[in-house]
């Protein structure tokens, strides 16, 4: 019989009070619901596909595609519900096995150098090169000819005729026609039977989703900054803004003063009447 300690005695005192840390998945879970967004919420907003929303949520990335695809996943959604990306894609990379090395630009170049490829003559080139040369020498020839015609001597007492004394009218360029830039005020004419909604992207980039009055998707893209898309329809149309704050809104001809908050998603509705958001 052994006299001590068994092995059990050993092991080291584990604290139950210490809680793990929140998974990816949970964390985004989390933000979203205190954002008071649903998942197709979120996929409208960011354009991710809800069945890889929902993965992503449960901590599985397969359907990403790759890491580098679930990178930009992840930071797409985290800044959606308003969290920081940061530290969930450096605990991806901490869970993942991180970024691969960038493979090194300098030894290919050098082997390249190494091992030039050999070419042919270019015998194309040349025939081409030398059909230009002949075409310039004739061209250059007949030029010269008609400079020394045009400065023959005129008799004492003659009057040159006319085709000689007058000097050739330049040409003018026709005016090219240029259209108006589009101004905030074009959008002034909409006509009243209808409710028209501009969308300009000022400030940033942001993705817009616009619905007409029968819950009909017109448009789901992102706009970049520059960009301008504008809606109408004959009761109302329906908005979800992904980042307000980048947005500049024109309804029925007037510019709408609202304070987004950058980041901020915002679901808006506006009829024919005074803009009015919904």
């Amino acid at each position: 019989m052994s006299i001590g300690n068994s092995p059990e005695d050993e092991r080291p005192f584990e604290d139950p009070s210490e809680e793990a840390p929140v998974s990816i998945g949970r964390a985004l879970r989390q933000a979203r619901i205190d954002a008071g967004l649903t998942v197709g919420d979120v996929s409208a907003a960011t354009r991710v596909r809800v069945a890889i929303v929902h993965a992503i949520e449960a901590d599985d990335f397969t359907p990403c595609g790759g890491d580098v695809y679930a990178r930009g996943h992840i930071r797409t959604l985290a800044r959606a519900v308003h969290l920081d990306p940061a530290p969930l894609i450096e605990r991806y990379d901490a869970t993942h096995g991180g970024r691969p090395a960038p493979t090194p630009a300098a030894p290919l170049f050098e082997a390249e150098r190494i091992r030039p490829e050999r070419r042919g003559p270019n015998w194309t080139a040349a025939m081409v090169a030398a059909i230009v040369a002949v075409v310039g020498f004739v061209g250059f020839t007949a030029f010269k000819g008609g400079d020394d015609g045009a400065k023959e001597p005129v008799a004492e007492g003659a009057t040159p005729t006319a085709g000689k004394a007058a000097s050739p009218t330049p040409k003018t360029d026709k005016p090219v026609d240029r259209k108006p830039e589009p101004s905030d005020s074009a959008i002034a004419a909409a006509p009243q039977d209808k409710v028209t909604v501009q969308v300009s992207a000022v400030d940033g980039r942001s993705w817009v989703a616009a619905k007409d009055h029968n819950g009909r998707l017109v448009f789901d893209g992102l706009l970049k900054k520059g960009d301008s898309k504008t809606f109408q329809d004959s009761e109302k149309i329906s908005l979800v803004l992904g980042d307000a704050g980048a947005i500049d809104l024109f309804v029925n001809g007037k510019k709408l003063n609202d304070d987004f908050r950058p980041g901020a998603v915002e679901r808006l509705t506006y009829t024919k009447g005074d803009p009015q958001a919904g």
